[in-house]
């Protein structure tokens, strides 16, 4: 897992990325079968926009990112929310065997990664998950939305024009929110040994300001291609001359989990 999010994108995301409506986060809380005394990793947890309203849920949460930057917001959002049962590592998915091996033999209840997979080898972070979940713990892949860019309406369609005019190549991707990364996916989840995996969703209707819109694209692009400061304006005049008039941007939201459930262990015979 990777791709050089720090800096300003990790306050670009902290600030504009799309949050977890507590009926979902409920939702999902039910289908993780998960209680207060539950342990959860989040892995890839940006700024903490799921972390969060998990710790509220259950007795501890490990939030784990590559960057420093986000986990740095992330602790502020902690401290501002007085949430003090997160833990915040640094490190990718290939550290989550780590993390479980400071913990009892398989205690987690569960694992979530969310808006992050498509930065990760969805075979390994799978196998590795087996390796520190409970019998019967959880593991949940969440895509929080179809990225601003990629949406099939007008508005995105031409978001997506001026980024690619701006960056010089095309954007294809959907960052795994696609049906068709979910369902590999899917058959990932499977062929690791995952039981009853099945989707869990629930949809509905945003709305972006034009800032907002700026500052959610801002938020979506490593280091490497976020506008300086002084060709900022410039690129604000870009997509606002893609897009034309207009200052509020209506989106529809799906947000989908795909949950499954470690095995037991072999019964004895």
């Amino acid at each position: 897992m990777g791709g050089n999010f720090g800096g300003e994108t990790a306050a670009f995301y902290a600030r504009f990325r799309r949050g977890y409506p507590p009926a979902f986060t409920g939702s999902l809380v039910r289908a993780l079968g998960l209680g207060p005394a539950d342990v959860v990793a989040d892995v890839g947890c940006g700024t903490g926009q799921l972390t969060l309203p998990l710790a509220s849920r259950v007795r501890a949460v490990a939030g784990m990112d590559p960057e420093p930057d986000m986990l740095a917001l992330a602790r502020q959002a902690a401290a501002a929310q007085g949430v003090a049962n997160v833990t915040w590592v640094l490190g990718t998915d290939h550290d989550l065997p780590a993390l479980g091996s400071m913990l009892a033999a398989r205690t987690l209840a569960a694992v979530t990664i969310a808006n992050a997979i498509h930065l990760a080898s969805a075979q390994d972070l799978f196998a590795a998950a087996r390796e520190v979940l409970r019998p019967g713990g959880g593991i949940a892949v969440i895509a929080n939305g179809t990225p601003l860019w990629q949406q099939p309406v007008p508005w995105s369609r031409a978001v997506r024009r001026g980024l690619e005019q701006w960056l010089g190549t095309r954007l294809e991707s959907c960052c795994g929110t696609d049906a068709q990364s979910r369902q590999r996916y899917q058959s990932a989840l499977l062929a690791a040994g995952f039981n009853g995996v099945h989707e869990q969703s629930l949809d509905y209707t945003g709305h972006l300001s034009f800032d907002e819109l700026i500052g959610g694209l801002y938020s979506a692009m490593p280091s490497h291609l976020l506008p300086p400061p002084a060709q900022r304006a410039a690129f604000t005049d870009h997509i606002r001359n893609a897009i034309g008039a207009g200052d509020q941007f209506t989106e529809q939201v799906h947000l989908a989990a795909l949950v499954g459930y470690s095995p037991p262990p072999p019964s004895a015979h």
